[in-house]
């Protein structure tokens, strides 16, 4: 069998760097293998291929039953690369969409152009995170979920609802009827629509979560993360009661220990478990950069391929 790439460590823990090993297509490269390779690593720097906007692209459909997107964020070359654009300040840790009942799959980096200084990716791993935790938090986040609550625009969620639907309605005709459909029977979220067309959620979930590879637990969850684009969502139990500060400063305390960075370089990228890898940046201190972010479910037959060969070995 040739071999068309070449996997090693990337820092401390299971993340890999893959590198070609020959062809530097990221066609070449097997979704199974990717996916496998994924399941075990948690995140994945892909660094020496061919990766421009519409190679970028081609991958992340390669490996994905739908894109999904930020609604803040507009898109450049086509419908799956969004721009970053989160300001030039640290960015906590936090899943793409976690405070949210749309969390994807799967999150996309492309680094065009690199930052001379700072503004690495960083990276922390959730089973380590809970691995790491005491007895007492283990117990109380075992079995207590937490809940996000929030206002969101308008323009904001009607954008969201018309790609989440394919565009089978234009934006002008999306309703709150169309977005209370979009959620479904998920009993984990509630909607309430105001008078000035912003609409309140309130989202239940686990801050210790099974993740897309199994049922080891991880603490995966963006109760750390930002809110640029959009209001702070208010952090509590899932019974509204306050999360004690005592807790969360031991998560604090342990993500920042195990919290690792993605060093970029032109033309790397990145693949991120986002049901297990939480991910922020540090301070941009060169603004001369270019990243984009994608976001995907991960084609189910290549996740029951990864399940299946997680259970096998």
């Amino acid at each position: 069998m040739t071999t068309i790439a070449d996997v090693r460590p990337y820092g401390a823990a299971t993340g890999r760097l893959v590198q070609p090993a020959g062809d530097r297509s990221l066609g070449a490269l097997d979704p199974a293998w990717v996916t496998g390779l994924l399941a075990d690593a948690g995140f994945l720097l892909f660094r020496g291929f061919h990766t421009g906007l519409a190679e970028f692209t081609s991958f992340v459909k390669a490996h994905s039953s739908r894109i999904t997107l930020d609604p803040a964020r507009s898109f450049h070359g086509g419908e799956v690369a969004q721009k970053v654009d989160a300001g030039t300040g640290a960015v906590g840790l936090h899943l793409e969409n976690g405070n949210s009942p749309f969390g994807p799959d799967l999150t996309w980096f492309l680094c065009e152009k690199a930052a001379a200084r700072g503004s690495q990716t960083t990276v922390c791993d959730g089973y380590r995170v809970w691995d790491a935790a005491g007895d007492t938090a283990r117990a109380v986040f075992g079995i207590k979920d937490i809940m996000y609550s929030r206002r969101v625009e308008e323009p904001k969620w009607k954008a969201f609802v018309c790609h989440q639907t394919e565009g089978r309605k234009k934006l002008d005709d999306i309703t709150f009827a169309d977005m209370k459909e979009l959620v479904g029977r998920n009993v984990s979220t509630t909607l309430q629509l105001h008078d000035d067309g912003s609409l309140h959620y309130a989202f239940r979930t686990g801050a210790a979560r099974a993740t897309l590879f199994g049922s080891r637990l991880a603490w995966a969850n963006s109760i750390f993360g930002p809110s640029y684009n959009y209001e702070a969502p208010r952090i509590t139990f899932a019974d509204g009661t306050e999360i004690p500060g005592e807790l969360l400063a031991e998560f604090r305390r342990l993500t920042t220990e195990l919290t690792e960075e993605i060093d970029w370089q032109d033309g790397d990228l990145a693949l991120i478990d986002n049901t297990r890898v939480m991910h922020g940046r540090r301070e941009i201190l060169d603004t001369d950069r270019s990243i984009y972010n994608a976001q995907s479910y991960l084609d189910p037959a290549l996740t029951a391929a990864a399940r299946n060969g997680k259970a096998q070995r």
